[in-house]
Protein backbone atom coordinates (compact mmCIF):
# COMPACT_ATOMS: atom_id res chain seq x y z
CA UNK A 1 0.00 0.00 0.00
CA UNK A 2 2.71 2.10 0.76
CA UNK A 3 4.59 1.69 -2.51
CA UNK A 4 1.29 2.14 -4.37
CA UNK A 5 0.77 6.03 -2.69
CA UNK A 6 4.52 6.76 -3.81
CA UNK A 7 4.40 5.63 -7.01
CA UNK A 8 0.58 7.52 -7.34
CA UNK A 9 2.42 10.59 -6.30
CA UNK A 10 5.41 10.61 -8.17
CA UNK A 11 3.14 10.13 -11.31
CA UNK A 12 1.17 12.83 -10.16
CA UNK A 13 3.81 15.36 -9.96
CA UNK A 14 5.32 14.68 -13.07
CA UNK A 15 1.87 15.02 -14.71
CA UNK A 16 1.14 18.26 -12.62
CA UNK A 17 4.16 19.97 -14.50
CA UNK A 18 3.11 19.79 -17.70
CA UNK A 19 -0.33 21.41 -17.06
CA UNK A 20 0.38 24.87 -17.52
CA UNK A 21 3.09 24.43 -20.64
CA UNK A 22 0.96 25.45 -23.62
CA UNK A 23 2.01 24.09 -27.31
CA UNK A 24 1.34 26.35 -30.39
CA UNK A 25 3.76 28.60 -32.39
CA UNK A 26 5.54 31.66 -30.83
CA UNK A 27 4.97 34.59 -32.34
CA UNK A 28 8.43 35.22 -34.16
CA UNK A 29 7.56 31.96 -36.15
CA UNK A 30 4.04 32.65 -36.74
CA UNK A 31 4.93 36.50 -37.74
CA UNK A 32 7.74 34.66 -40.03
CA UNK A 33 5.35 32.10 -41.82
CA UNK A 34 1.94 34.58 -42.20
CA UNK A 35 4.29 37.41 -42.89
CA UNK A 36 3.16 41.16 -42.71
CA UNK A 37 -0.30 42.19 -42.39
CA UNK A 38 -2.09 42.16 -45.98
CA UNK A 39 -2.20 45.40 -47.98
CA UNK A 40 -4.67 47.86 -46.44
CA UNK A 41 -5.14 45.17 -43.28
CA UNK A 42 -4.13 45.83 -39.11
CA UNK A 43 -3.18 43.31 -37.20
CA UNK A 44 -4.16 42.86 -33.84
CA UNK A 45 -2.60 41.01 -31.27
CA UNK A 46 -3.94 40.06 -27.84
CA UNK A 47 -1.91 38.68 -25.29
CA UNK A 48 -2.56 36.66 -22.06
CA UNK A 49 0.31 37.01 -19.66
CA UNK A 50 1.89 33.25 -18.02
CA UNK A 51 1.10 32.33 -14.94
CA UNK A 52 -0.02 29.72 -12.42
CA UNK A 53 -3.68 28.92 -13.63
CA UNK A 54 -4.70 26.66 -11.26
CA UNK A 55 -6.41 23.40 -11.72
CA UNK A 56 -8.51 24.48 -14.92
CA UNK A 57 -7.35 27.31 -17.18
CA UNK A 58 -10.79 28.69 -18.34
CA UNK A 59 -10.23 30.82 -21.65
CA UNK A 60 -11.30 33.80 -21.97
CA UNK A 61 -13.82 34.85 -24.65
CA UNK A 62 -12.60 37.66 -25.95
CA UNK A 63 -13.96 39.20 -29.31
CA UNK A 64 -13.03 41.45 -32.03
CA UNK A 65 -16.07 43.33 -33.81
CA UNK A 66 -18.12 40.68 -32.07
CA UNK A 67 -16.65 37.92 -33.36
CA UNK A 68 -14.74 35.85 -31.31
CA UNK A 69 -11.30 34.76 -31.28
CA UNK A 70 -9.57 31.37 -29.99
CA UNK A 71 -10.29 31.33 -25.91
CA UNK A 72 -7.33 33.10 -24.37
CA UNK A 73 -5.56 31.17 -21.96
CA UNK A 74 -2.94 31.47 -19.68
CA UNK A 75 0.44 31.72 -21.49
CA UNK A 76 -1.18 32.31 -24.82
CA UNK A 77 -1.98 34.52 -27.69
CA UNK A 78 -4.46 35.37 -30.79
CA UNK A 79 -4.22 37.67 -33.53
CA UNK A 80 -6.48 38.70 -35.96
CA UNK A 81 -6.08 40.38 -39.03
CA UNK A 82 -8.94 43.44 -39.88
CA UNK A 83 -9.35 46.54 -42.09
CA UNK A 84 -7.75 49.46 -41.27
CA UNK A 85 -10.79 51.54 -39.86
CA UNK A 86 -12.45 51.78 -36.26
CA UNK A 87 -12.64 47.81 -34.37
CA UNK A 88 -13.43 46.77 -31.06
CA UNK A 89 -12.21 44.73 -28.61
CA UNK A 90 -14.68 42.73 -26.55
CA UNK A 91 -15.05 40.03 -23.61
CA UNK A 92 -17.57 38.68 -21.49
CA UNK A 93 -17.33 35.93 -18.39
CA UNK A 94 -20.22 33.57 -17.65
CA UNK A 95 -22.05 34.79 -14.68
CA UNK A 96 -20.70 37.86 -14.97
CA UNK A 97 -22.49 40.64 -15.14
CA UNK A 98 -21.06 43.30 -18.11
CA UNK A 99 -18.55 43.53 -20.87
CA UNK A 100 -15.25 44.99 -21.43
CA UNK A 101 -15.23 46.77 -24.67
CA UNK A 102 -11.92 48.93 -25.92
CA UNK A 103 -11.78 50.64 -29.07
CA UNK A 104 -9.12 50.64 -31.91
CA UNK A 105 -8.59 52.78 -34.55
CA UNK A 106 -6.31 51.06 -36.82
CA UNK A 107 -3.78 51.66 -39.21
CA UNK A 108 -3.01 50.12 -42.61
CA UNK A 109 0.46 48.10 -42.32
CA UNK A 110 0.88 48.29 -38.69
CA UNK A 111 0.55 45.79 -35.56
CA UNK A 112 -1.39 46.54 -32.19
CA UNK A 113 -0.93 44.35 -29.08
CA UNK A 114 -2.96 44.32 -26.62
CA UNK A 115 -2.53 43.02 -22.68
CA UNK A 116 -5.65 41.38 -20.99
CA UNK A 117 -5.73 41.46 -17.77
CA UNK A 118 -8.51 40.75 -14.97
CA UNK A 119 -10.48 44.14 -14.64
CA UNK A 120 -10.88 46.12 -11.03
CA UNK A 121 -14.08 45.47 -10.80
CA UNK A 122 -13.62 41.52 -11.70
CA UNK A 123 -10.51 41.13 -8.95
CA UNK A 124 -13.30 42.59 -6.76
CA UNK A 125 -16.22 40.82 -7.53
CA UNK A 126 -14.07 37.62 -7.33
CA UNK A 127 -13.29 38.69 -3.62
CA UNK A 128 -16.52 38.88 -2.52
CA UNK A 129 -17.70 35.81 -4.22
CA UNK A 130 -15.10 34.50 -1.87
CA UNK A 131 -15.68 35.89 1.83
CA UNK A 132 -19.36 35.97 0.85
CA UNK A 133 -20.85 33.09 -1.32
CA UNK A 134 -23.69 34.61 -3.85
CA UNK A 135 -24.51 37.26 -0.87
CA UNK A 136 -21.33 38.39 -1.16
CA UNK A 137 -21.10 38.55 -4.93
CA UNK A 138 -24.46 40.32 -5.06
CA UNK A 139 -23.05 43.16 -3.03
CA UNK A 140 -20.32 43.27 -4.86
CA UNK A 141 -22.06 43.53 -8.29
CA UNK A 142 -24.06 46.80 -6.48
CA UNK A 143 -21.56 48.06 -5.11
CA UNK A 144 -19.27 48.11 -8.47
CA UNK A 145 -21.74 48.80 -10.76
CA UNK A 146 -20.72 52.50 -11.72
CA UNK A 147 -17.39 50.96 -12.15
CA UNK A 148 -15.17 52.69 -15.77
CA UNK A 149 -15.34 49.28 -16.92
CA UNK A 150 -18.03 47.33 -16.38
CA UNK A 151 -16.71 43.64 -17.64
CA UNK A 152 -14.53 41.32 -16.44
CA UNK A 153 -11.02 42.19 -18.49
CA UNK A 154 -9.17 45.36 -19.18
CA UNK A 155 -7.22 45.67 -22.81
CA UNK A 156 -4.19 47.68 -22.10
CA UNK A 157 -1.89 48.56 -25.17
CA UNK A 158 1.38 47.83 -25.83
CA UNK A 159 4.08 49.38 -27.43
CA UNK A 160 5.85 47.61 -29.30
CA UNK A 161 9.13 46.90 -27.44
CA UNK A 162 7.45 46.00 -24.82
CA UNK A 163 5.09 43.62 -26.37
CA UNK A 164 7.94 42.23 -28.43
CA UNK A 165 9.52 41.42 -24.91
CA UNK A 166 6.47 39.77 -23.51
CA UNK A 167 5.05 38.14 -26.36
CA UNK A 168 7.98 36.30 -26.87
CA UNK A 169 7.36 33.78 -24.16
CA UNK A 170 3.84 33.59 -25.05
CA UNK A 171 2.50 30.87 -28.12
CA UNK A 172 -0.79 30.91 -29.81
CA UNK A 173 -3.88 29.89 -28.62
CA UNK A 174 -4.87 26.33 -30.29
Amino acid sequence: MFWRSVALSIAAVLLSGCVTERGGVDYAAMVQKVGPPPAGQARIVVLREKGYAGIVDQGWDVRLDGGPLTDLKTGTYVYADRPAGSHQLSATASMFPGVSQYDVAASSGRTYFFLARPSARAKTLQGMSVAGGVAGLLVGSAITSNDANPGPLDFLPLDDQAARTMIAELKLAP
